[in-house]
């Protein structure tokens, strides 16, 4: 078996942890549980820490606490800090967990759903609705709650697959530079697409544009509603299907011969992580780097495992977020600093200190 594991192209081909440890597991429920608390308490008024959580307990059935909090701090926790910070639980977990299942059906350490183009195609196909149906500026999935999300399934699976093709023109073998290479080939295509439209629809600039640079502003609880069923199916059958990354990983000959279907498995991921990233991009705009950030950094602390990677990416790409979201909303205030700016300047130097312990791959 360790033989095996050195023939194939893989950058997980290292020993492995037996399994999620618990110490792992409480860690990243612990950063959830501080990004909400965190999330709640800063802002434009801040609320003492200790006393949101008190607040946040009462929301458990049976609870009563005196938080000592005012009916105007309450409605400020429950109805506009917790909405937002839930989303962005939400979709700093999708960002995530998607990035790490790319990782490990591409068998590519740089894979990602913006690298791959998935959200240019998921950008351009909401962008589409967002001009042709005359939503305003309150919001994507506000206006068009079940267009939106669709829309930009269609997108983003429609741009993997011309990723995984143009990578693989020339030859069967699919290298990392290739694909990455791909992808930047394909969001260039598509993100030009999305800037003629634009440019036909010059009334719909500031709705898309400020869409376009990634934010977590919601209509209270209906954003997370409309998140959430799309975060349970992509999660369910990601996680479901984690052990399988881990076979994929030494090479799909390999895989069959331990009864596995490489094509059926690596079809089901795709899709899969393609529907998280559609619902993540419908409801923040385009927020860039969490699923390379986030896996990578679960990868060199945890463990090379996918049945340790994916379920700590979903806590700590969530945390992630939610916590990126707060100096997003303070470093600059009163004023807001879009979400994807503030992601983009840690991603930036991540992805360099990435590429170069990648090296090796890519040649």
């Amino acid at each position: 078996m360790r033989q095996t594991l050195k023939r194939g192209p893989s950058f997980t081909a290292t020993s492995r942890p037996a399994g999620l440890r618990k110490r792992w597991l409480a860690g990243g429920v612990l950063a959830v549980l501080v990004a909400v608390v965190a999330g709640v308490s800063l802002g434009p008024v801040s609320l003492p820490p200790g006393s949101v959580a008190l607040e946040l307990l009462n929301l458990l059935p049976g609870v009563r606490l005196d938080s000592g909090l005012s009916e105007r701090e309450i409605a400020i926790v429950t109805e506009l800090r917790l909405p937002r910070v839930v989303l962005g639980l939400l979709v700093g977990g999708l960002l995530a967990l998607a990035g790490g299942a790319y990782q490990g059906v591409f068998r590519n350490p740089l894979a990602d759903p913006y690298l791959l183009g998935v959200a240019a195609g998921a950008g351009l196909a909401v962008t589409v609705v967002l001009t042709l149906g005359g939503v305003g500026a309150g919001g994507a999935l506000s206006g068009l709650p079940i267009t939106i999300p669709l829309a930009a399934f269609v997108g983003s699976l429609g741009a993997v697959i011309m990723t995984y093709l143009l990578g693989a023109a020339g030859g069967r073998s699919r290298s990392p530079a290739a694909l990455i290479l791909a992808g930047v080939a394909v969001s260039a295509f598509l993100s030009a697409g999305q800037t003629y439209l634009l440019q036909r629809n010059a009334e719909s600039i500031q709705a898309v544009y400020s869409w376009l640079l990634g934010r977590l502003a919601t209509a209270g609880w209906q954003d997370v509603r409309l998140v959430l069923p799309y975060f349970l199916i992509t999660t369910v059958i990601v996680l479901l299907h984690r052990r399988e990354l881990d076979v994929l990983s030494v090479g799909d000959d390999e895989a069959a011969g331990l009864g596995l279907h490489p094509q059926r498995s690596r079809y089901l991921l795709i899709g899969a992580a393609s529907l998280g990233t559609a619902a993540a991009v419908s409801a923040s705009g385009l927020i860039g780097f969490v699923g390379i950030i986030v896996p990578h950094t679960v990868r060199m602390l945890a463990g090379s495992s996918y049945r340790v990677i994916l379920p700590l990416s979903l806590l700590f790409g969530g945390a992630f977020l939610a916590l990126t979201d707060v100096v997003a909303r303070t470093a600059a205030a009163p004023q807001e600093i879009p979400i994807g700016v503030v992601t983009a300047l840690l991603g930036g130097p991540f992805f360099v200190l990435v590429l170069r312990t990648a090296r090796r791959v890519l040649t």
